[in-house]
């Protein structure tokens, strides 16, 4: 991927429907969001979604940031890179997008469940600062388990003028 090529970051919108079921398609077995969760998802749910767009407009990646009504808790709902988009660091450029999401929106934590089969996702989240804390027998739809994971969002003190 040349520098003129690298994905652009930006958030989604409701036009970017199609796109991201494409998206779904190309990336995910089984466990896909339809039509109607991700317009639901665009439109009407506490949530967040953050693009990685490729010159000429072709979605290279996304994720999802989940917020509850009182808690610091957001939740990275979903996420993925296109395969052939993978290896170049657009997870890494996506997530530290989604932490930025969710410290401007004072959140404490952020949580995932990931398969237990995915290591490179594990891996991602591991080099990013997510633990292990749960393991969930029979998570996903193909009976697969799945890891739950999380990392503290921490804010940086300000320097005080001396």
């Amino acid at each position: 991927m040349t520098a003129t090529s690298y994905p652009v970051l930006r958030p989604a919108t409701p036009n970017d429907l199609v796109a991201l079921c494409q998206l779904e398609l190309d990336c995910f077995e089984g466990d896909r969001f339809s039509r109607r969760q991700l317009t639901h998802l665009l439109t009407r749910a506490n949530a967040v979604t953050w693009l990685a767009v490729a010159e000429g407009g072709a979605l290279r990646g996304y994720g999802t940031l989940l917020f509850r009504r009182n808690s610091r808790i957001a939740r990275l709902y979903s996420f993925c890179v296109h395969p052939d988009a993978r290896g170049g660091g657009l997870g890494r450029r996506l997530l530290e997008t989604l932490e930025q999401e969710a410290l401007e929106r004072d959140m404490l934590k952020l949580s995932l469940e990931v398969r237990a089969d995915n290591r490179v996702a594990m891996g991602l989240y591991r080099r990013m600062g997510f633990l292990p804390r749960r393991w969930l027998d029979d998570y996903y739809i193909d009976g697969c388990a799945a890891w739950q994971m999380d990392k503290p969002l921490v804010v940086e003190p300000l320097c005080m003028a001396e």
